[in-house]
């Protein structure tokens, strides 16, 4: 049963790694925002809010890259079913079970190791380091990865439509990164509306960020002191998400529909 769900693992992550292409143009994309939106944006940001907008705003900008980076086993989804990889799969003696655990695993694998060498970038310039709070943080993003890749599972095999998925992402993106504290301080966001604020607080975006800054030796600048409650959101996230990716792939897979 292991070898059969690492095999599935297998599967997922060199998949990913053929799109050299794409994961080229968001690695220059991350060195981009650092080089030049982080920088112009820490000369304008309120230093009132926080201190060092510069180191805040690359925690969050590596949370963001693999929020995006786990969503995109979604797509794979409906490139296996245009393709008619779906049937293949479905032919193997591998359960359904073992099937999207180990997709969700290997989604949140994938997306992990490509952002690791962005990570370290982002420690480079942040220059600060908690050995021990780190290894926390890592093991919270790892989490947080396969939730976010159960959680676009879940959506993928729901609507059956490309369109749709297309769609509903970006529109989730827009909701979940832009009403988080990945990019902008919680004090900020509650300016603007104190609605907007409490939908932060509860974002797992939020929950990631602040253990990555945390990790990273920046709890001066964190939306909550206490990072137990972040960590135990991610926990919540990553368990639900995983839950309804099993128990929704299962039943769907062979629904047919797919567009």
């Amino acid at each position: 049963m292991t070898n059969k769900l690492l095999l599935v693992v297998e599967r997922d992550v060199r998949l990913f790694f053929q799109y050299k292409f794409l994961i080229i143009m968001r690695a220059i994309w991350f060195v981009s925002q650092i080089a030049l939106f982080g920088l112009i944006a820490s000369r304008m940001i309120d230093v009132q809010a926080v201190a060092n907008y510069f180191g805040y705003y690359v925690g969050g900008l590596s949370v963001m890259t693999l929020y995006s980076a786990a969503i995109f086993i979604g797509f794979d989804i409906y490139e296996e079913a245009d393709h008619g990889v779906f049937e293949y799969l479905l032919s193997l003696p591998v359960s359904r079970r073992q099937l999207v655990v180990g997709r969700a695993i290997g989604g949140g694998l994938r997306s992990f190791i490509y952002v690791g060498p962005l990570i370290a970038i982002s420690l480079y310039v942040i220059g600060g380091l908690n050995p021990f709070q780190f290894l926390i943080a890592l093991f919270a993003l790892f989490l947080f990865s396969f939730g976010v890749s159960g959680m676009s599972i879940t959506i993928a095999v729901t609507l059956k439509s490309s369109d749709r998925f297309d769609i509903l992402m970006g529109m989730l993106d827009a909701l979940i990164v832009r009403l988080s504290t990945a990019m902008y301080p919680l004090v900020v966001v509650q300016k603007a509306n104190p609605f907007y604020g409490d939908l932060a607080k509860l974002n797992p975006v939020t929950f990631a960020a602040d253990l990555f800054r945390w990790g990273t030796g920046l709890e001066s600048i964190i939306t909550i002191s206490n990072p137990l409650i972040p960590l135990l959101g991610i926990v919540a996230f990553f368990s639900v998400f995983t839950l309804l990716g099993v128990v929704i792939y299962e039943r769907h897979i062979e629904g047919g529909g797919w567009q």
